[in-house]
């Protein structure tokens, strides 16, 4: 006996999320440190170490996972966690809150769909196995 569960459903709400949630962070950081007139001169070296993980390797990463998913999120979901250790912790600056990992959220749906899907293709290939 068979049991087979369609995910196309969940799986297409998960990635129209993700992409929904990734223009909207990716606008919000936009007006954020662009529409605050952001001056590169003002910006010590620890704190351009700092915005190369978020929000620029933030913002790259969910570009990259309209593409292609799997590195997309990896790029997303590592630069957030290189920030919060070499920006935080290692450099011992005080980041407060959920806002970081709100706004990386969308790397994680897209991580969560990648992986779903992933299952779902290998598990479809490894029934037409089994019955061939």
């Amino acid at each position: 006996m068979s049991t087979r569960v369609d995910l196309s459903l969940p799986l297409a709400l998960i990635e129209f999320l993700a992409r929904l949630g990734s223009v909207a962070s990716i606008a919000l950081l936009g007006l954020i440190f662009w529409g605050d007139a952001v001056h590169p001169s003002q910006i010590s070296r620890t704190e351009w170490l700092g915005l190369v993980f978020f929000p620029i390797g933030i913002t790259i990463g969910m570009v990259v996972a309209w593409w292609r998913e799997g590195l997309g999120s990896a790029i997303t979901v590592g630069s957030l966690v290189a920030f919060y250790v070499v920006y935080g912790y290692i450099f011992k600056n005080h980041i407060g809150g959920w806002a970081f990992i709100v706004f990386a959220s969308p790397g994680f749906l897209f991580l969560l769909h990648w992986l779903f899907r992933s299952l779902v293709k290998n598990t479809k290939w490894h029934n037409r196995e089994r019955t061939a």
